[in-house]
């Protein structure tokens, strides 16, 4: 599906595609009321027709659009348009933290640090707003052109895990960084997102992921 020139909500003229992931296309966008760029994140089509799935993909945004935190990517809007759900993010000039460690390979343990600092930070204002990711991996973690580090997909990962890992088993994120209990279908809360930035730093720290037991799916 081609959006490109589309206008989503009246306002948001979509320019070109910049990333796309298991779950959705995202896109940036002029958003002519504010006169700023945004980026907009639409649900794929195959998933649009799931009534429970966009049920909770729309609940679990709209907590995600509460958090505000300066390494959070901030939602501004939640909607819907021809049976197009998206969601409009602020968009920002930077790379994935996979990217970033791709490029650079090892992380000095400085930065590292740094880094897991502020996904911790991130983490725990989700938390105590009562709102757990379920998918931390460095492709949902941008590091800004400034350095900044930014979290992002709280909405869509929650409900693609919901939706999907305990409902079909089918995992669509990276099965490296998931919890044990969280791959195989069970009960998770906020210590699956610890679990998960776990793995980050080990990645981060020595360029590869640590080897896994091999986890039998229910």
């Amino acid at each position: 599906m081609n959006l490109i020139g589309t206008t989503l909500g009246g306002r948001y003229i979509i320019v070109e595609q910049i990333g796309e992931g298991g779950m959705a296309v995202v896109y940036k966008a002029k958003d002519q009321l504010l006169n700023r760029y945004v980026a907009v994140k639409v649900l794929k089509q195959e998933f649009t027709q799931d009534e429970d799935f966009v049920k909770k993909f729309k609940r679990e945004s709209i907590a995600a659009a509460s958090l505000t935190h300066p390494n959070i990517v901030s939602i501004f809007d939640v909607g819907e348009q021809d049976n197009i759900y998206y969601i409009v993010m602020e968009y920002i000039k930077g790379q994935t933290l996979k990217e970033y460690i791709k490029s650079n390979g090892k992380i000095g343990y400085k930065r590292v640090l740094d880094i897991i600092l502020q996904i911790a930070m991130a983490l725990e204002n989700a938390h105590k707003n009562g709102v757990v990711h379920r998918d931390i991996k460095p492709h949902n973690i941008v590091v800004t052109e400034e350095g900044t580090i930014k979290v992002t997909d709280f909405g869509i990962a929650r409900a693609s895990t919901v939706a999907t890992v305990t409902n079909t088993n089918k995992v669509l994120g990276s099965v490296h960084y998931l919890s044990p209990e969280q791959a195989k279908g069970g009960f998770s809360d906020h210590r699956t997102d610890i679990y998960s930035l776990g793995v980050v730093m080990y990645e981060m720290l020595t360029g590869r992921l640590p080897l896994m037991q091999k986890v039998q799916f229910l």
